[in-house]
Parts: C-alpha cells; structure tokens; sequence
C-alpha cells in the first residue's frame, strides 16, 4: 500500500485528531496546503503559535482573551446585577451575537461529566461563589446557560443547588433550545427567545 512521505502523514494525522476533522478531511487540507505554497502554510502556523503566547483566561470571567481582565468584564456598560455562566468561551460570542444579553459573564471551563474525569472541583464554580459574595448585593441573578443535554442539565441543577444559600434569582434558558441541542451551533434567533424565555430553576 503507498504510503505519503513522513511530513505529509504527520500532518494527517495531527490534523485529524481536532474535533470534527477526521482523516479524509485532514488530508484534504494537507493537500490545499501543499498547493497554495509556503506562505499560506507559514502565515497558517505563525497564527497557530500566537494562539498560546498570546491567549490566556480572563482572570475574572475565565474567558479567552489577549487582555486581562477581558473587554467584556471592562466594559462600563454592561450590567452588573446579572451573571451568565457558561460553559466554554465559545458559548460567549453565540449569546453575545443575539444581541439580548447585556450582563457580565462566568465561564466554567466545561461540564459535570464523572466518566470523563470532570469533577466539580475541576470547574471554575469556586470562582464563580467567590465574585457573588464580592459583588453582592448589587448582584441580582444569575443564568444558567450550559447544553440541554445530560452533562449540561446535572451542571445547571448542581450549581443550582451550591447557589441557592446566596438568596439570588437562579434561571436557566427556556424555549427555543431543544433537548440535546448545543449553543455553540444554536443561532442568534434562537439563542434570544432562550434568554427571552428563561425561567426559574
């Protein structure tokens, strides 16, 4: 069986171990790469190896960002009686994209999945318990807005449950998010009438 030249097949293969890509689809872009020549595939990994020099954790939202604190916890605008905990930064510019939320923001670094190794410990809800009781009593409410799948609901009723002696408003996004649905691919539309629609946990 033909086998590709070594820096071609390590090219396949790192490629294809990034969610959504798999072996057919990195070797089509090895490919694209290859003929497009040296300065697509040069300025490609310069902005590969800028992602971890100059991305890191907004220290108070646990966004991404190039600066600390992040613009979104800067910004003089936003509201501060209102958090909205998500569960990757990702999440963050979907909601931001429907234009109906105007609060601050707490990003939890993932979900509830014991299988998986993710503990609640290894979530960013310390965090999270540390900045109500600094911002208290401005702050007002918190929204739960991680997946309505499994891993997303146990999150939401857990947190829940860690919030409640803190006597704030606990929702989570209501209608226009089915069941097994992500944010991540949601669109502006829906994710609106879900912060429209939010209720109390």
């Amino acid at each position: 069986m033909p086998k590709y030249p070594d820096s071609i097949q390590k090219c396949i293969d790192g490629l294809a171990h990034l969610p959504g890509i798999g072996p057919k689809s990195a070797e089509r872009i090895v490919f694209y790469l290859l003929k497009q020549g040296s300065k697509t595939s040069d300025e490609l990994a310069k902005n590969i190896g800028a992602l971890q020099k100059n991305i890191s954790l907004c220290q108070q939202c646990g966004n991404m960002t190039d600066q600390n604190p992040c613009l979104l916890c800067t910004d003089t605008k936003r509201d501060d009686a209102i958090i909205c905990v998500v569960a990757e930064p990702q999440d963050i510019q979907v909601i931001e994209k429907s234009g109906e939320f105007h609060g601050r923001y707490h990003v939890l670094g993932g979900v509830l999945n014991p299988v998986e190794g993710m503990t609640a410990d290894r979530l960013r809800i310390k965090e999270l318990v540390d900045r109500i009781k600094k911002n208290k009593p401005a702050l007002k409410e918190i929204i739960i807005a991680t997946n309505p799948d499994l891993e997303g609901e146990s999150t939401a009723m857990y947190l829940a449950r860690q919030l409640k002696p803190y006597q704030l408003k606990i929702s989570r996004l209501a209608k226009g998010l089915p069941m097994g649905a992500t944010i991540e691919y949601a669109d502006e539309i829906t994710i609106s009438n879900a912060l429209k629609g939010r209720q109390e946990v």
